[in-house]
């Protein structure tokens, strides 16, 4: 019988089960408790971030961030449309609008594109003694970008950050598969992703590079939104004795047993990227022996942890889904990309701008086994599968 290859599964190969018998034996295991604050800094030191709070997961930290960048009912947030669908539904869980971006051929949001919007399709507006962005179809205020560095690659944001900058426009990154990653050129050069943007979210799911089983993570340098952002994920107390809340919050908090799994996780998180890095190179070198297939190779803007294998078809009469089921009679899971999210049923009202090359990586793209401890012998089985 052959093993199955799943595409990317937790690894607990660490402290695991100590941290979380510590845990249990001491009894803290709700939302606060040393390895949250340990799972915190540790972050915070290996991300060179000021400021982390741990939240429940990565949807949780993503909307806690609109939250901060001032996003209100109305308003609008720009977005990638080639993206899982998360940080999209929660432009929505504050009332918003997202507007769609294409997708360079890193997966990622199209920079050139997104400042062409903003430089064309956008005006400033003086709004009681504050200057605002005005989108000029809708006459909507956009607040926010959401920025997702895409499969660990890295978003080049040096220019993007000035116009934004220019226009009041907070910057959101969504760090999420780029814990690890940073950026390889230009200003932020050497930077960890989701340290440069007014808000990083990073999650800790599953199938990520390092797993609490679920999890997440904001990142920022600022003080006031560091303690505001603790303050909402805690239910906005105001008053611990007597439970006195003055706004909304909410119970995002992270459990002292996710961060125990965190921080075993994290101990071997460089070792891990360095696993993918092989991973890549061994799948990079394999393909070269069948015609129309190639492993995505990152551009030059960034260092990536790699945390998916991205299977690159040359061959437009290949269907991606028609490999995805071939190799499914062998035992090897794949999937393709994500569904743009301008087509999703939610959002197909919603403004798109200029999407084209989105659409040439959902038909050309299929995500391949990727799991931290592959073998040699696992890689060639894939790659003889693809092959046949």
């Amino acid at each position: 019988m052959k093993k199955f290859l799943p595409l990317s599964i937790p690894i607990i190969d660490g402290k695991e089960k100590e941290y979380v018998n510590e845990c249990l034996e001491t009894g803290w295991v709700s939302s606060a408790g040393k390895f949250v604050d340990r799972f915190e800094d540790e972050i915070s030191s290996y991300t060179k971030s000021t400021y982390s709070i741990a939240c429940m997961n990565g949807t949780s930290a993503l909307h806690t961030s609109l939250l901060l960048s001032g996003v209100e009912a109305d308003n609008e947030v720009i977005v990638p449309s080639l993206t899982f669908i998360a940080p999209i539904n929660t432009v929505k869980y504050v009332g918003a609008h997202p507007v769609f971006m294409d997708s360079d051929n890193d997966f990622n949001i199209d920079v050139d594109k997104t400042i062409s919007f903003l430089l064309e399709e956008t005006y400033l507006k003086d709004i009681e003694g504050e200057l605002v962005c005005i989108n000029k179809k809708t006459n909507r205020e956009i607040k926010a970008l959401v920025v997702v560095h895409i499969f660990g690659n890295t978003v080049l944001l040096d220019e993007l950050i000035k116009v934004c900058e220019a226009r009041n426009i907070k910057i959101i990154e969504d760090a999420s598969e780029s814990l690890g990653s940073k950026f390889a050129k230009g200003q932020y050069a050497k930077k960890h992703s989701g340290i440069v943007g007014h808000f990083g979210c990073l999650s800790f799911n599953g199938n990520k590079i390092i797993t609490c089983g679920s999890g997440g993570m904001i990142l920022t340098q600022d003080k006031d939104y560091y303690e505001k952002a603790r303050y909402l994920t805690t239910q906005a107390k105001d008053d611990m004795e007597k439970f006195i809340h003055n706004e909304v919050g909410y119970n995002y908090r992270m459990s002292n047993v996710q961060a125990a799994i965190g921080c075993a996780q994290l101990e071997s998180l460089d070792q891990r990227i360095s696993k993918k890095r092989i991973l890549h190179s061994m799948y990079a070198e394999q393909l070269k022996e069948i015609e129309d297939l190639e492993i995505h190779q990152p551009s030059n803007v960034t260092k990536s942890n790699l945390w998916l294998m991205i299977l690159k078809i040359n061959n437009s009469s290949i269907d991606p889904l028609n490999i995805m089921n071939r190799l499914k009679e062998e035992k090897i899971e794949t999937r393709p990309i994500w569904q743009l999210n301008h087509l999703q049923n939610p959002y197909k009202d919603c403004q798109n701008f200029r999407i084209e090359n989105s659409y040439n990586l959902l038909n050309t793209s299929l995500c391949i086994p990727s799991t931290v401890d592959m073998s040699e012998e696992d890689v060639t089985r894939v790659v003889e599968a693809l092959s046949e």
